[in-house]
């Protein structure tokens, strides 16, 4: 299982879904899939790094 987190981590493949298909994988022996060009109808997602700034503007808009 922690190979598969360390594969999932080089492919920036990160949920517990793509986790899970890669242990999967690897009992099964079989390829993973999980290059995103064959599900062209799947969003893309695009995720920033979070600024520990960020959250003390939500603290202060949030009356706390």
């Amino acid at each position: 299982m922690s190979a598969a987190v360390r594969q999932a981590l080089l492919l920036s493949a990160i949920s517990f879904d793509a986790v899970k298909h890669l242990v999967l994988c690897a009992i099964e022996q079989r390829p993973p899939k999980l290059d995103l060009a064959n599900y062209p109808h799947l969003p893309v997602a695009e995720v920033a790094l979070t600024r520990a700034g960020d959250y003390a503007a939500l603290l202060s808009a949030g009356g706390l």
